[in-house]
């Protein structure tokens, strides 16, 4: 589950590192360049959740190899036409398939991980890394063919479905059911929604950085293309190592204290990327990668436990919604970017994790769903929270 998460979300992270490419082959403005990732993230954000609900009624593990696929030709083909409404169609098919992919896989993983977060980190680690190889793979496809080699890109999605089919084969009857979620305990609908409102605000951060800090590298630091990948690189491969620190911190010091500090260092970290010129950027984009990234996985767990009822639900919010819907932000950056400088328009997004540590404020970590039900079958039983 953890390979096929990191085929899928490999596209996710390949829009954004395909944006330098748009922009230097043909000549996208910054704010037509950033439409490129909304394509990517609108029909996405409103598919997910839609998703979600479906799994909460069916289990649908076939879905997962078939949206592997879908998610790799729409970004394979995005380079080899030369219309901007295509390329804009063919990404947001790509964010379909995206959509289709997370709920149903977040549902299988927790069937395999039996509520474990060090499982799930792993689960979460798998997506991170396939964002974290996107950059790598985009420059050395594109920056040697061109964006006429974008086709090159669809074999991750060749390997992602070979890789959900077998592990829905191994996973048992846990992942090939008939049924979804479990009704077990009652839903905390104002928890959920405080959460995902400090979700958004990481989206909004994560997707403008993800857009535009390739680009902002390059003229901090005077470099050229490499200059640029590296930052990009450095900010998906640091969420890779954070999301497995994630997990293992939560199971020491809980989760919603982990979520909470690592929404303040996101701030510092920020204003630093930001504000400091120089070399030194490298060093606060990957403070940046472990601010948005140790809550990572901690996200999924807590939206599920908050909604138990609703495990399906909760993951494509948590896991799609909230994580997409910061690409309903990048053409704003864009266009403020247009207006007055790259500088100007990140400046923002210093104060977006502020607002999400004040949402965070007080929430209570919940009881596993897991733990409940023994909690009930065996009340003298100590349950672990």
């Amino acid at each position: 589950m953890s390979w096929g998460h990191a085929c899928v979300d490999v596209y996710q992270g390949a829009v954004a590192a395909l944006v330098p490419y748009f922009v230097a082959e043909r000549a996208y403005s910054y704010a037509a360049a950033s439409g490129v990732v909304l394509a990517a993230s609108l029909l996405s954000s409103l598919v997910q959740p839609l998703f979600g609900v479906l799994t909460d009624r069916w289990a649908m593990p076939w879905l997962l190899p078939l949206s592997a696929l879908t998610a790799g030709v729409g970004v394979a083909l995005s380079g080899v036409t030369g219309s901007y409404a295509l390329t804009l169609a063919l990404v947001a098919v790509s964010g379909v398939g995206v959509a289709a992919y997370h709920p149903e896989a977040a549902r299988v993983a927790r069937a395999v991980a039996r509520g474990r977060h060090t499982a799930m980190g792993w689960f979460s680690f798998g997506g991170n890394a396939g964002f974290a190889l996107a950059p790598l793979l985009v420059f050395a496809v594109v920056a040697t063919g061109g964006l006429r080699a974008s086709p090159l890109l669809a074999v991750p999605a060749l390997a992602g479905a070979a890789l959900c089919a077998a592990a829905v084969r191994s996973a048992g009857p846990g992942a090939r059911g008939t049924g979804g979620s479990v009704a077990v305990g009652e839903d905390d609908w104002g928890s959920f929604l405080r959460l995902s409102g400090a979700v958004i605000c990481r989206s909004v951060v994560f997707v403008g950085l993800s857009t535009f800090v390739s680009l902002y590298v390059r003229q901090r630091t005077g470099g050229g293309e490499a200059a640029g990948t590296a930052a990009l690189f450095v900010l998906y491969a640091g969420g890779a190592v954070g999301t497995l620190a994630g997990g293992r911190l939560a199971e020491r010091y809980g989760r919603t204290t982990v979520v909470r500090r690592s929404y303040a260092l996101t701030v510092l970290a920020v204003a630093g990327l930001v504000l400091v010129p120089g070399p030194p950027v490298y060093l606060f984009v990957a403070l940046t990668s472990a601010g948005l990234y140790v809550p990572f996985s901690l996200h999924i767990t807590l939206g599920q436990d908050f909604l138990p009822r609703r495990v399906g639900t909760a993951s494509g919010v948590t896991l799609g919604l909230t994580v997409s819907v910061g690409g309903l932000a990048a053409p704003a950056l864009g266009a403020l970017a247009d207006a007055t400088s790259l500088r100007t328009a990140l400046l923002p997004l210093v104060a977006l994790p502020a607002l999400g540590r004040l949402l965070l404020c007080g929430l209570r970590e919940p009881v596993p769903a897991e733990a409940a039900a023994t909690e009930r079958a065996d009340p003298q039983k100590p349950v672990a929270r």
